[in-house]
């Protein structure tokens, strides 16, 4: 077993290569911008070897946007979401996916529904997705019980950025109870939406805690993230605090 991460360019997500003795496993596509290179980068950890399905963590733009072209180029390897973000992309919608807020249309494809507590084997590891929802309806993170790790898509932006729940069909209580859920877990290490890997168990439960404690007092101050921090970018899923978080991981060039 080997899982690859391919670190996100600009408003990707990370995209994560698995790869089994069985078979091999791509989890998100990125944006359609870097669609070429993405494949270049794939290509670059499987060589010759199969790319048996895509898994989506999300149907937003970040996550999903390169998925068409993604499959495509793999001898059109299925693409996996929640049933909920099938539509979405079937039809190209750039509204629910976000595609509108980075100038983009939305490459439509035909999915396979994924469930929670799916699992894919792949000989000598195995997926298991689990539903994840708070930043859209159809949030998936996908668990590999051989490293203790999740890779946890848009639920966990990175350690120093909560996400923002005033994107369609986002919930910010579901938001805060999904972070329960991973704290639960404890885990041993998190691939979040950009960034390198959060890892040690310790740390993981350090960050998880902020990010906890910050959705909670939200909550209880009627939903709206704080006053005095800047309003975020329009085409950004996460808010950004006025003092920064503390952010151990950092990308090497």
């Amino acid at each position: 077993m080997r899982i690859t991460r391919l670190p996100a360019i600009h408003h990707d997500s990370n995209i994560v290569v698995v790869k089994g003795s069985t078979g091999n496993i791509l989890i998100d596509a990125g944006t359609s911008w870097y669609q070429m290179l993405q494949v270049e980068r794939i290509i670059g950890v499987l060589g010759d070897e199969k790319l048996d399905r895509i898994l989506l963590t999300s149907r937003l733009y970040p996550f999903a946007g390169g998925s068409k072209y993604v499959s495509e180029s793999f001898a059109n390897a299925p693409v996996h979401i929640h049933e909920e973000g099938q539509a979405a992309l079937q039809t190209g919608d750039f509204f629910t996916t976000w595609a509108n807020r980075y100038e983009s249309d939305m490459p439509s494809i035909e999915t396979s529904s994924i469930e929670d507590g799916e699992i894919f084997a792949l000989g000598d590891c195995e997926v298991e997705a689990i539903s994840m929802n708070g930043i859209s309806t159809d949030g998936m993170s996908y668990y590999i019980s051989k490293e203790n790790l999740l890779v946890a898509g848009g639920i966990i932006i990175r350690a120093d950025r909560p996400c923002r729940w005033d994107l369609p069909g986002a919930n910010l209580v579901v938001i805060r109870d999904n972070i329960k859920k991973i704290i639960a877990m404890k885990l041993s290490a998190i691939v979040p939406m950009q960034g390198p890997a959060i890892k040690g168990k310790q740390h993981i439960a350090e960050v998880l805690k902020r990010h906890l404690e910050f959705y909670q007092s939200c909550i209880d101050d009627g939903g709206s993230p704080p006053v005095a921090w800047a309003r975020p970018a329009r085409s950004t899923l996460w808010l950004s605090p006025r003092t920064p978080w503390p952010l151990e991981e950092k990308e090497s060039a």
